[in-house]
């Protein structure tokens, strides 16, 4: 009650608020001291027991809220410790941060240029950058930042069936022929799911094969499609995938292409993961072929190292979107402004209320240029490079498939020595399954570490490495295979 807009609470909510970034400064000093813990883990129930965290009717002291404050950061899993590697997004950047925290306190909503004049020009220059870097003659298009890249995705299904059959928007399914989508089998499960939101249901996506690194295989892909065809379905969108969540492997997106416009089919590419490479001229090679797409998925979340969230749907045609979402809801979309309506965007998103993403992604733009953004890039790809070289003989490792990973993700069994010597059995599999799971359950406990893993098809658990994060050296990747090493020695 003593903070502003209180009588004369000035003296108190600047000293409230200095306090408060004193926590927020020593927690971001932490974050970078390899000396620190990644996590400090706890049980549910042990948390919720150790402290009261129940809402009451009468107001705390603010020496209480601040201790909130460090209590919530104490068992905050630390994204930016160079030795987090669990999640495709990590690190945390010193301008991306300052970025969020004048978002913050600007406070505005995304809908109309009348009330975020800079926020709706940056999105405006941000995305028509990331649509030339994709390859669009002049940036032309359209785009959005969305929460998300399954939100994304979800975005450029509902315009692929919008600009198919724009009746949809009015008559709903039941008006339209049954649709069909496909993706590969390794795709993000989000493709499904929009699916389901979308009323298409997820049996109207069909999953197609994979090669043994993961990528989609374009023969399978037009046999599925004639298949749909023959049954009478209507063919309306291919999702393809640059850079997969596990294997971050990259579909062959010109086959891909050639195919989408033989059947004329919207082909959309989720680059929620492997979008960042485009920012690199040693790597962007891997999206060859991704200009011929109707829309890309890209967060600048993930490999860019924005802080969440930050994703951008971009779209080829302009207009498409407008007129796939527009309401024209009058008490904010009047038509009798003073200023250039262009610039009122609310009307193309499917939120009303839509927060500042773009701030964040354009101010570490300017403060590093593109080339840091490649050179942040190329140093976790190298880092990649270096952890295959160091497992891909070692006693110990074995890789889930063969060749040099095309993006961070470096995917391992890690075989203790009572497993080494064992023939291939029913038995050594069911070891196996269990061995990356307790390795990570004790890398928890320590908290000296975070790395992901998980089964895919036929393929018990595996570790699947990732570095997004700037901040890892070669040490720390020397440090985490030391550490599953020392932690599954006796499994």
């Amino acid at each position: 009650p003593d903070l502003l807009p209180t009588c004369n609470g000035e003296i108190t909510t600047m000293s409230f608020l200095q306090d408060v970034v004193d926590i927020l400064l020593q927690y971001v000093v932490k974050s970078f001291d390899r000396s620190t813990k990644v996590i400090d883990f706890h049980y549910p129930n042990e948390l919720l027991q150790e402290y009261n965290w129940e809402l009451a009717d009468q107001p705390q002291t603010l020496e209480e809220i601040l201790l909130n404050c460090r209590t919530t950061l104490k068992y905050a899993i630390k994204t930016g410790h160079p030795r987090y590697f669990n999640q495709l997004s990590t690190g945390l950047d010193m301008v991306g941060l300052a970025a969020d925290w004048l978002t913050s306190a600007a406070n505005t909503n995304m809908f109309t240029y009348e009330i975020a004049p800079v926020f709706v020009l940056l999105e405006y220059v941000t995305l028509r950058k990331m649509r030339e870097m994709v390859g669009w003659p002049g940036g032309c298009g359209d785009g959005i930042f969305s929460p998300g890249g399954a939100i994304s995705n979800m975005y450029a299904m509902l315009i692929a069936r919008f600009k198919m059959f724009p009746e949809v928007k009015e008559k709903g399914m039941a008006a339209i022929p049954r649709l069909v989508a496909f993706t590969s089998e390794h795709s993000h499960f989000s493709v499904k799911k929009g699916a389901a939101a979308l009323g298409i249901g997820t049996d109207s996506v069909v999953l197609i094969r994979c090669d043994e690194r993961g990528k989609m295989i374009p023969s399978d892909l037009e046999r599925r499609i004639v298949e749909a065809k023959q049954k009478g379905f209507v063919p309306f969108l291919v999702s393809a995938t640059a850079g997969t969540t596990v294997y971050g492997a990259f579909d062959p997106l010109i086959a891909i292409a050639d195919i989408c416009k033989k059947y004329k089919i919207w082909m959309h590419v989720d680059g929620a993961w492997g979008g960042g490479l485009l920012m690199s001229r040693k790597h962007k090679w891997k999206l060859n072929g991704i200009e011929r797409a109707n829309s890309v998925t890209w967060n600048p979340h993930k490999m860019m190292g924005v802080p969440l969230q930050c994703s951008a749907l971009l779209v080829r045609e302009e207009g498409l979107m407008q007129s796939c979402n527009q309401m024209h809801a009058s008490y904010l979309f009047q038509q009798d402004k003073h200023y250039d309506l262009s610039y009122d965007t609310g009307d193309k998103a499917l939120q009303c209320g839509r927060h500042v993403d773009v701030f964040k992604l354009w101010l570490m733009w300017r403060a590093k240029g593109t080339t840091g953004f490649e050179a942040q890039i190329d140093k976790c790809l190298e880092l990649a490079e270096y952890l295959y070289n160091k497992i891909k003989n070692r006693e110990g490792y074995e890789m889930v498939f063969d060749g040099k990973p095309q993006h961070t993700n470096v995917c391992f069994w890690y075989l203790p020595p009572s497993l080494r010597g064992m023939e291939d059995s029913e038995e050594r599999t069911s070891r196996l399954m269990k061995v990356a799971p307790v390795i990570k359950a004790r890398m928890m406990e320590y908290g000296t570490t975070m790395v992901s893993y998980q089964p895919l098809g036929d393929k018990v658990n595996f570790f699947r490495m990732v570095i997004s994060n700037p901040a890892a050296t070669h040490q720390d990747i020397d440090f985490l295979i030391d550490e599953i090493e020392r932690l599954g020695q006796d499994l």
